[in-house]
């Protein structure tokens, strides 16, 4: 995801990426840890993707522990 694709999303449409971005990145990892990650460059990409939307949330004043608890 480019900077550009997050600043566009909607508050709800952000949160929700950001959902699915912090489970991709979860996922990776304990793939990685397994050994069955053949991409290991697509998890440094989805740390990328976490940090971009998390920056977008707070540039927007956004609470995003509280959004990410309900």
């Amino acid at each position: 995801m480019k900077a550009a694709e997050a600043h566009d999303l909607k508050d709800g449409e952000l949160i929700a990426k950001l959902i699915d971005a912090k489970e991709e990145a979860f996922n990776l990892r304990f793939r990685q840890a397994t050994g069955e990650l053949e991409n290991t460059a697509r998890l440094s990409e989805a740390r990328r993707d976490v940090a971009r939307l998390l920056t977008v949330a707070k540039e927007r004043g956004i609470d995003v522990e509280r959004e990410l608890k309900r």
